[in-house]
């Protein structure tokens, strides 16, 4: 089976799909070009943590303070907590659940962005990376992505975490799990139409069980993860880049288009 996807004009695409129990192919657009993939590089950061907790590294009780580092705000719900103490597993949740930044910036802290960076390059041979911390402005001596990152890689990480998930302990089990509460359902998952709040047990026996992380920046939409459906599982990467000056140029017709790719997946895979 293959699945035709009509692309927006004048937006640099990264798409790749993959039937992860056959493997076939099912659909795939410049697969191994890296673009901006924003948040969604923070899946490294979730592999780097679950690995260091596998092999016992890490407790996932240890606590961890916020105040380790400069605060940074946008997406996220600590900045909004009172509590500068939680959990490492809490942490973590945050991050696959909401793409916490300060969240994110303390695991990085805990971790080390260098060896995150290493995970990265194990993991996704085509080169993409978490290029940087999380920050409130980009400067020019900054990197100007927070990530990079290409459709080809992205579907190979999930599908490495997927062949893991029902090993105790594993990192495929815990990173999936970070990620299955995962809010935003704006992209490719909104032809779906699930409940952002709670969708990690949709019920009933043909439902599709969405486990995913997205992307979001100036110019930057990304969408990467997996459609389990009765134990049929698809992994999708859906990366778009465009110029978006100014702010808001272009962006209803990107979301749209990404809107479109998800009605004709679910379409596909009935």
């Amino acid at each position: 089976m293959s699945l035709h996807l009509e692309l927006l004009p004048g937006v640099d695409w990264s798409i790749h799909v993959v039937d992860l129990g056959s493997g076939e192919v099912l659909a795939s657009h410049d697969p191994d070009r890296l673009l901006s993939t924003a948040s969604v590089g923070k899946v490294f950061v979730l592999v780097e943590l679950a690995e260091r907790l596998r092999d016992g590294r890490l407790a996932p009780d240890q606590p961890l303070d916020r105040r380790t580092v400069t605060p940074v705000a946008d997406s996220g719900l600590w900045q909004h907590l009172s509590t500068d103490v939680l959990p490492l597993v809490d942490v973590a949740t945050l991050v696959g659940a909401v793409s916490d930044n300060w969240a994110t910036n303390v695991l990085l802290d805990l971790l080390g962005l260098d060896a995150v960076r290493a995970r990265a390059q194990r993991w996704a041979p085509r080169g993409s990376d978490l290029v940087d911390v999380v920050r409130g402005l980009r400067g020019p001596g900054d990197p100007p992505h927070l990530s990079l990152g290409c459709a080809a890689d992205h579907v190979e990480v999930l599908a490495r975490l997927w062949s893991e998930r029902d090993e105790p302990d594993s990192v495929g089990r815990r990173v999936l799990g970070w990620l299955a509460h995962g809010v935003d359902l704006s992209m490719v998952a909104s032809a779906w139409h699930q409940d952002p709040l709670s969708h990690a047990e949709e019920p009933g026996p043909d439902a599709t069980l969405i486990t995913h992380k997205t992307g979001t920046n100036l110019g930057v939409r990304a969408d990467v993860g997996i459609l389990d459906r009765g134990g049929r599982a698809t992994a999708y990467a859906v990366i778009a880049n465009w110029n978006e000056h100014p702010p808001g140029a272009g962006r209803d017709d990107v979301m749209d288009a990404l809107r479109r790719i998800g009605d004709a997946l679910r379409t596909a895979l009935g």
